[in-house]
């Protein structure tokens, strides 16, 4: 996501504040947050797929290869 939509995020969360916002202003907000809510979790299961760990017996396990491809309910 980049830093205008992440800018606009926050313009509409301040006038809603101080304002309010439009039917069309909330539905922009609710969709730009569910876009950054996406972009996180896109992040972060990235980021955790590339971790490994070395086992007692010296072994390294990949736990984007074990765990990865499984759904989560």
């Amino acid at each position: 996501m980049d830093e205008s939509k992440i800018a606009r995020i926050n313009e509409l969360y301040h006038k809603s504040k101080e304002v309010g916002l439009s039917d069309a202003e909330l539905k922009e907000q609710l969709i730009l947050r569910k876009e950054y809510i996406d972009s996180v979790r896109r992040n972060l299961r990235g980021q955790l797929d590339n971790i490994s760990v070395k086992e007692a017996d010296g072994s390294i396990t990949n736990l984007g290869e074990k765990y990865g491809n499984k759904k989560v309910h």
